[in-house]
């Protein structure tokens, strides 16, 4: 396969059971590889130097400022980089697609793509799950990312959307599936109060009739953060994801899947909420 004029970034930590799936699947592909960690502990850095990567270091705090370190302060050579997450990988037709666009041409200067998501090595299809457009593709000098949780990649210029999938698929098990959206809900539950103690600052992106992306920000800002009663309405959002977007339709896998991350997760970001908000009233 002819390589691509394209720099591939993957943000990691602590990434060595995921990380070889990711890199084994580029390193032939991509002209340039970087790996920005946030200081692992364990293989990471050494597995990615296996597949010549050029690994970065940079103290993690948030998602969108770990992103946006990456697009403005890496040394990035080519017009053209594609995030990844350590979990992920491209499926053949994807990259044949993106070295089509790029070595052709084309009138855009970013892409979303269409992620394949996988929990316990089953694809979660139903509940709204699939698909899922993600902008990862994008002309660097053009693009930047917003928010400290649920971060989104915005380009100045055309956007368009490409045909194929990429997986997410993380092995690392429910132990940190678990951990890591207990972290996951601070963030989410911090977002939630600025929201609420700053209501005229607004999302730029939240739109009702843009993209699935913008979409669903407006739903977030206009409904579920200011319509919908705490501690109410993630059953509400369950009963409607795991129902009504027909949920069940993935199995035994599916139902875990649905009610950790449908009901658990939005459970412990309303608690975690009302125990800042609290907080917040006793300090006065």
């Amino acid at each position: 396969m002819m390589r691509v004029n394209l720099t591939v970034v993957i943000l990691s930590y602590n990434e060595e059971i995921n990380i070889r799936q990711s890199l084994s699947n580029v390193y032939d592909w991509a002209a340039y590889i970087y790996v920005l960690d946030s200081g692992s502990k364990d293989k990471t850095c050494d597995i990615a130097r296996e597949y010549g990567a050029e690994v970065f270091s940079r103290k993690f705090d948030t998602y969108a400022k770990q992103r946006n370190y990456a697009i403005k302060e890496l040394p990035i050579k080519t017009e053209w980089m594609l995030f990844l997450d350590a979990d992920e990988f491209l499926l053949d037709e994807l990259k044949d697609e993106i070295s089509d666009t790029i070595i052709n041409g084309n009138h855009y200067d970013g892409f979303y793509l269409k992620r394949r998501f996988y929990f316990m090595d089953k694809w979660i299809k139903y509940g709204g799950y699939y698909p899922t457009w993600i902008l990862r593709l994008f002309k660097h000098k053009l693009a930047s990312c917003d928010r400290d949780m649920n971060e989104h990649i915005i380009v100045n210029g055309k956007v368009g959307h490409l045909r194929n999938d990429f997986v997410d698929n993380n092995k690392k098990g429910i132990t940190d599936w678990i951990e890591k959206h207990n972290k996951y809900a601070t963030f989410e539950a911090r977002e939630l109060m600025k929201n609420i103690n700053n209501p005229e600052v607004t999302d730029k992106l939240a739109n009702l009739f843009g993209t699935q992306v913008e979409r669903k920000r407006w739903i977030r800002e206009k409904i579920w953060n200011r319509l919908l009663p705490p501690l109410i309405r993630p059953f509400l959002y369950y009963l409607y994801r795991y129902f009504l977007r027909l949920g069940f339709l993935d199995g035994k896998v599916g139902f875990i899947y649905h009610t950790l991350h449908g009901l658990f997760y939005r459970l412990l970001i309303d608690v975690k909420f009302i125990e800042m908000k609290y907080k917040e009233k006793n300090k006065k």
